[in-house]
């Protein structure tokens, strides 16, 4: 084993890769070997830490100094003063980080103190591409324990003890999934995986893959010994190269040791995986959907019964769990049903993995336990909204999902008080919006995607949603009527009832909650002919203040279209016909004498 006194973890996740991680790398290498320190220190090629707005990330252990927005040209002095001399770079620090720069201060940061990484636990950890760093922290050890010690039974019997639940979107029963594909009679049955991720700013599951696929991959073993299948599919999409190239290294790596394959752990148990590459339709997101396209087919949804556990994939029993999941399912083989259970609420158990985007300080992943609030996700761990903007609304669970309400910030995160308001806690996507967001132009891009993504195949959606789409688009040209926000509304339930998968079911809940909690600026558009976040630009003029105005002719030099005009130190006229609403004038004028309304 080779014994080096220093780790040098670095982020090569999508995120930090796309920022130059890997020249860092290499500077490092070279570093190194210019110090003589060859010898002394292993750079670690990590997956997502979850930081992704201060990234590229590098973790030097053992003093564990996360240094942040790393550079190529930062690598020579981490090397000659904290490698070599043994000094910390304060300036690279993490700025909510102590200047000791514990590992375990790093715990107590706003950002990850009330996080707890059990999907997560080896992401930024371990190299994913090194199957012997997923044994040493207990890889394997779940499937070695349910071939060798439990029954298929035991096995089910303590996934449903956990309270698990799919963290797919419809948080069904995980447990239950398993035991109505265990009850299923058939010499032949398969385990799924949904990796095809397709909401908007969502990248769990990219995330988890390229850091610990090996996790994915001991899980599903274990699925298909519980359900009695001997063969895996991975449906991700061919849009994560580095993703699919990591499963194909970590499947490769697990057949030859063993752990994939014939009689694993001399136990008589036999397992394979594939995987199989999906073209980005959001569709493929539902279950039959997914089949269908594994099969080799155009991805289009089943009619449902029967359900895949009884007939799903080549018509065989079936069971899909989507990556994150799967990702926590050895973690409570090794633990527990008890110990998952204990965090959470009483019906929606364990932690759940977001994605935290739009207008927030601290963009990235975030792992908390169910029952955390909106307002400490958004406040604490995502270190509040940017630029002194107030929090407006989260956008939760993507073209599927609902807009909570700043006046909702206090609930609690779980499958139950979501469903309550309207929402719906969907596969992981939350997106900040501020003051400066229009709730109505947020409806209509989700509609937008839908449009775009529904199949086809049957008319309520196909016909639906792009009705529904129109209307939005009346809206939001200034020509809507409210007997269109009538119509817009029972298209919405219309949708819902009659609509053969969830893509269309779903589609409307972005504009079920807009109309239920922002119904004020759908009133503004359709009445006022006003966005009152100046966002729709059919209902945005633009004026120049005559008092304000010093005529120093900047917003006429930048209008493209000239319709600015005036002269030298006199007041400025905005021609409303002529302006194409870009906003170029308002960002150069140093006077704010220019507005929109």
């Amino acid at each position: 084993m080779e014994l080096v006194r220093s780790h040098i973890l670095c982020c090569t996740g999508t995120g930090c890769s796309s920022s130059n991680s890997l020249a860092i790398i290499e500077e490092f290498e070279r570093c190194l070997k210019a110090n003589g320190l060859e010898k002394e220190a292993k750079i670690v090629k990590t997956g997502c830490h979850g930081l992704c707005a201060k990234g590229p990330i590098v973790v030097v252990y053992p003093e564990g100094a996360f240094y942040t927005h790393v550079t190529v040209e930062d690598v020579e002095e981490i090397v000659t003063e904290h490698i070599l001399k043994g000094r910390i770079v304060k300036r690279l620090l993490f700025n909510d980080h102590p200047d000791e720069a514990a590992a375990q201060a790093l715990n107590e940061t706003d950002f990850f103190k009330k996080q707890y990484r059990i999907v997560l636990r080896n992401c930024g950890v371990i190299n994913p591409e090194d199957i012997d760093e997923y044994i040493g922290v207990d890889g394997y050890a779940a499937l070695g324990k349910v071939l060798t010690e439990m029954t298929p039974q035991q096995v089910i019997d303590e996934i449903k003890a956990s309270g698990l639940r799919g963290r797919g979107g419809a948080g069904f029963s995980t447990g239950l999934k398993w035991q109505f594909a265990a009850n299923s009679v058939n010499d032949v049955k398969y385990v799924c995986c949904n990796a095809d991720e397709g909401d908007p700013g969502a990248f769990m599951d990219r995330s988890v893959l390229e850091g610990d696929p090996h996790a994915v991959i001991e899980a599903m073993a274990i699925a298909g010994y519980a359900i009695g299948a001997h063969q895996g599919y991975i449906y991700v999409r061919a849009e994560y190269p580095i993703a699919v190239e990591r499963l194909k290294i970590a499947i490769a790596q697990a057949k030859e040791y063993g752990l994939l394959g014939k009689n694993i752990f001399d136990s008589g148990f036999d397992f394979d995986l594939e995987i199989r590459l999906g073209s980005g339709a959001f569709v493929c997101g539902e279950e039959t959907a997914l089949m269908v396209s594994i099969e080799g087919k155009r991805g289009e949804p089943r009619n449902r019964p029967p359900y895949p556990a009884v007939k799903g994939l080549f018509g065989k029993p079936t069971i899909l769990n989507n990556v994150e999941t799967l990702a926590s399912i050895t973690w409570i083989i090794n633990h527990g049903a008890e110990e998952y259970a204990k965090l959470g609420t009483e019906k929606s158990k364990g932690t759940k993995v977001f994605a935290l985007g739009g207008k927030i300080n601290n963009t990235g992943l975030v792992e908390i336990p169910m029952g955390t609030t909106l307002r400490e996700v958004v406040e604490e761990i995502g270190g509040g909204v940017p630029n002194g903007k107030k929090f407006k609304a989260a956008q939760l669970g993507g073209p599927s999902g609902a807009c909570i309400p700043a006046s909702l910030i206090d609930t609690e995160i779980d499958y139950d008080n979501l469903t309550a308001i309207g929402a719906m806690m969907g596969s992981g996507g939350l997106i900040v919006v501020d003051e400066d967001t229009c709730m109505v132009d947020i409806a209509k891009f989700f509609l937008q995607f839908t449009v775009d993504e529904s199949c086809g195949k049957c008319s309520p959606c196909r016909i639906g949603i792009r009705r529904m789409y129109e209307i939005m688009e009346k809206i939001t040209g200034g020509t809507g009527t409210m007997e269109d926000l009538e119509l817009l509304e029972e298209l919405c339930y219309h949708l819902k009832n009659n609509a053969l998968c969830a893509l269309g079911q779903t589609a409307p809940n972005p504009v079920l909650s807009t109309l239920r909690f922002f119904k004020d600026e759908y009133i503004a558009h359709v009445v006022d002919k006003r966005c009152p976040a100046g966002v729709c630009k059919n209902l945005v003029s633009y004026s120049i203040d005559p008092d304000k105005c010093k005529g120093c002719t900047a917003c006429a030099r930048v209008c493209p279209a000239g319709a600015i005009t005036g002269s030298v130190k006199q007041p400025h006229k905005i021609d409303p016909a002529k302006c194409i609403k870009c906003g170029s004038c308002i960002e150069k004028c140093k006077f704010g004498a220019i507005s929109k309304g």
